[in-house]
């Protein structure tokens, strides 16, 4: 009943198997809906529930959000989302702290936590500043600034001249804590023997950024843990003097 009374405009995203999707009687309704003004969206080809790959696939989320969007501004003024106004900072990825020109220390962080924060301020009406190490990863990231590092102390630098400005930052990255005191000119060959690598502590970005926070600027850090999470993720709260901590 809603949707016969609606005056707004209807998007429809079909998704089914391809033998009911090239069904006549499926494909005769779907051509009526679209004359009577309907929106119809998809289905596109891919693997399907069933295991078999066809005509029937659900569109792509990011498809749908943004086939939407592009109606509703046709339609008249977009409403202002609920992050208008707001400047967020989020860095993405794990660095990569240089043993030589080949070799380096990382860790397994994909980006793909921090990309996806950027995108869904973004879509919220923020102005968004993403600084990550894996651009690589990043979706097409429509209003979403993207700032290009690798190491920790590049992130660094980049966070400390974006932070000022930020209402919020999530510090999403996975920021080494040592890095090799010297990097190798050239690759260090198995036939020198064991190298030993001395490392150093790395800058502890997100401890700066408690200490030198201005006033109303919420802090988000993010705690990756094998064991003890909900104490190590505590003490780490209260270490750095983030407001909010994400455990996992």
């Amino acid at each position: 009943a809603t949707l016969l009374a609606t005056r707004a405009p209807v998007v429809v995203c079909p998704a089914m198997h391809t033998e009911m999707w090239e069904q006549p009687a499926v494909t005769d309704n779907v051509a009526t809906l679209a004359e009577r003004g309907v929106v119809i969206i998809g289905p596109v080809d891919g693997h399907l529930a069933g295991g078999d790959t066809g005509a029937g696939r659900l569109a792509e989320p990011a498809d749908v959000v943004d086939a939407v969007l592009g109606i509703l501004a046709a339609d008249g003024p977009v409403p202002a989302g609920d992050m208008a106004g707001l400047t967020v900072l989020i860095t993405a990825g794990g660095t990569r702290e240089p043993i030589g020109p080949v070799r380096y220390i990382g860790n397994r962080s994909t980006g793909k936590q921090g990309h996806a924060l950027a995108v869904e301020a973004a879509s919220r009406g923020a102005k968004v500043h993403c600084v990550t190490t894996r651009p690589d990863t990043a979706p097409d990231m429509v209003g979403v600034a993207v700032t290009p590092v690798e190491t920790a102390e590049e992130m660094a630098l980049a966070v400390a001249d974006r932070a000022a400005d930020a209402d919020i930052v999530f510090m999403a990255a996975a920021v080494a804590d040592f890095r090799p005191a010297d990097i190798a000119p050239q690759k260090i060959k198995k036939a020198e023997g064991i190298p030993e690598i001395r490392l150093v502590p790395t800058t502890d970005i997100l401890a700066e950024l408690g200490r030198q926070r201005a006033g109303g600027q919420v802090l988000v850090g993010f705690a990756a843990e094998t064991s003890d999470l909900r104490e190590n993720a505590a003490a780490k709260l209260v270490a750095k003097g983030v407001d909010l901590i994400v455990a996992n």
